[in-house]
């Protein structure tokens, strides 16, 4: 029976769920894996990857489900707990089935916007473990990108204290970095604006150089993208070896190698490669890898975890970030491109307050109670919306894929608002299931596991948009036309410069393009909502993630560092002292 989540929080259901969880013998035993394929955590463990990958690579590989959504509100529309749901659904009809999600970020964790475990009966555990750093993934990215900056800053010290052959005599040579040219700043695992921007080395010569600098929230550093698109450890040494720093005084890039410090860093990431291993509160299991920034970066679970997961089980679940505009759109353009994987059905999570939003509904702020348009049935404000999702369908369509719709049900949604988000969903070509997982775990998603396993049988055309022989500037066109519905895209001087620049060069011809949009829209301007028409997306800058083989064309104002609302989580987050449990997570 699930348990009642109008009545648990959802800390008290992982209470109450992991009571019975798997441990690693019983995991070992139900999954088929060998003794030295699994590396226990505590209550979880860990999964060598490479050694089951070299085991099963015969076998063939399992369906694979993406999870994805239309434009979210600023609450996010649950798509991980549609993942969740999913499999939790699949199990009920038999199915040998997994999923592959992301590790969540301290910074959101510990704000507004919660955990990533999922929601009510569709939740992964153990929860504390999942929201409070897990088996150490991020710590291990902060400690290696922070190393890179220690480094930088040290040279740029001694360099500057030391002439030519004072170098020469530590065996160093002059990199001559250009202080006002330096690419890297340093992570924390917190939304900290007030680290934005800084000024560090102030002192004397022994305390570094002084410069302008800059913290990042840690999901948004390159070494966790290269972590998402990494094969295995010797890729993901030479991908960290090739990271971009800073540029010298002549413009030419300054890297991790050049540094010296590769080595260490990919020392620190070693063990970070290995996907780990949890469940949902129905026992199925779950992999977490990686957890990179959507609107910056890839936005995805790890190629690793999706390669284990296809030969483990018949079905895997894999979840893309925010809608199908920015998650989806990676997926398919770059993730199944990097990992040669092809998807058989895309699932696009919609709410019925999301539709209402985009026809017009007030402001949804997190935080704050929802506006009664949003708790009471309202059909003209949810028609008017019906144009995002119906965008989205046609999306995932280009793709060669026919979607399936999941209405992630609410308690506040009357039949007559599912009927018409049906309807419309149909008409566009979608298969369609409403689904109350977060109500009733499994139990509440069988049609929308009927509809997954029947889109399954379906004959899939993938192909990607754009080929990787057409110039970074016409692949930016075409992503604004056919993903965002623009009329094109706009470029600054200062950003086409960059751009012509890159596409001469066959050193950047097969990176992907990484592009950088606020998820709050279809457009670069997040308070735009339905679907915009009559408007060019601008294009200010293009990144460089030379380890990823990222361009990151930016659009909008994106930060890398989001800052602490001023009704945060930690505020409600305790610890019971008698037992020790985290109390309060969500």
């Amino acid at each position: 029976m699930p348990f009642d989540a109008t009545q648990l929080k959802d800390f008290q259901i992982a209470e109450l769920a992991e009571k019975n969880m798997p441990t690693a013998a019983v995991w070992q035993e139900r999954l088929g894996l060998e003794k030295d394929e699994i590396i226990p955590y505590g209550r979880i463990c860990k999964l060598d990857f490479m050694k089951i990958m070299e085991r099963l690579k015969d076998r063939p590989d399992g369906k694979y489900i993406n999870v994805t959504a239309i434009t979210p509100t600023p609450l996010g529309e649950g798509k991980t707990t549609t993942t969740i749901g999913l499999v939790e659904g699949l199990g009920k009809r038999g199915m040998n089935v997994g999923a592959a999600i992301r590790q969540p970020s301290g910074g959101p964790t510990m704000n507004i916007k919660g955990t990533a475990a999922g929601g009510g009966n569709a939740l992964a555990i153990p929860m504390t473990e999942f929201s409070l750093g897990l088996t150490g993934d991020i710590n291990d990215i902060m400690n290696a990108h922070n190393l890179c900056m220690v480094a930088l800053n040290a040279r740029m010290q001694h360099e500057r204290n030391y002439d030519d052959a004072e170098l020469a005599k530590r065996n160093l040579r002059r990199l001559d970095i250009d202080p006002t040219n330096v690419e890297m700043g340093w992570v924390i695992d917190f939304c900290a604006q007030g680290l934005r921007k800084i000024i560090m080395g102030i002192g004397g010569r022994m305390d570094g150089y002084m410069m302008e600098s800059k913290f990042g929230i840690a999901v948004s550093s390159e070494l966790m993208a290269i972590l998402a698109v990494a094969t295995d450890l010797k890729d993901l040494r030479e991908r960290i070896g090739k990271i971009i720093v800073a540029y010298d005084k002549k413009g030419q890039p300054v890297t991790t190698s050049d540094l010296e410090v590769a080595g260490a860093m990919t020392a620190f990431m070693r063990n970070a490669i290995n996907p780990t291993l949890m469940s949902t509160v129905e026992y199925q299991p779950v992999l977490v890898h990686a957890g990179p920034f959507a609107n910056i970066a890839i936005g995805q679970s790890s190629i690793i975890a999706d390669r284990i997961a296809l030969k483990m089980f018949d079905y895997n679940v894999t979840e893309s970030g925010f809608a199908a505009d920015i998650g989806f759109e990676k997926f398919w353009n770059v993730k199944c491109r990097f990992s040669g994987l092809t998807p058989n059905v895309s699932v696009i999570t919609a709410t019925i307050r999301a539709l209402k939003m985009h026809g017009g509904g007030p402001k949804v702020v997190p935080g704050r109670p929802l506006p009664e348009e949003y708790r009471k049935e309202n059909l003209e404000l949810l028609e008017k919306g019906i144009p995002n999702l119906s965008h989205h369908i046609a999306t995932v369509k280009k793709a060669g894929i026919n979607p399936v719709v999941c209405i992630n049900a609410f308690h506040t949604d009357t039949r007559e608002e599912i009927a018409m988000v049906r309807r419309y969903a149909e008409q566009a070509g979608a298969r369609c299931a409403l689904s109350e997982h977060w109500l009733k775990g499994g139990e509440g998603a069988l049609e929308l596991a009927d509809a997954v396993i029947d889109a399954c049988a379906d004959r899939v055309d993938f192909k990607h948009l754009y080929s990787l022989e057409m110039p970074l500037r016409q692949r930016v066109d075409i992503i604004a036309r056919e993903v965002y519905g623009a009329d094109g895209a706009s470029w600054t001087t200062e950003a086409e410069a960059k751009a012509r620049r890159f596409e001469s060069d066959p050193a950047y011809a097969d990176f992907a393009t990484m592009m950088v949009k606020t998820h709050l829209s279809l457009s670069h301007d997040p308070n735009i909502k339905g679907v915009p028409k009559g408007w060019l997306l601008p294009v200010r800058d293009v990144l460089v993630f030379a380890g990823a083989k990222f361009l990151c064309p930016m659009t909008g104002s994106i930060s890398l560092m989001p800052g602490t609302g001023s009704d945060p989580a930690y505020r409600r987050i305790d610890v019971d002292v008698n037992t020790g449990k985290v109390l309060g997570l969500f």
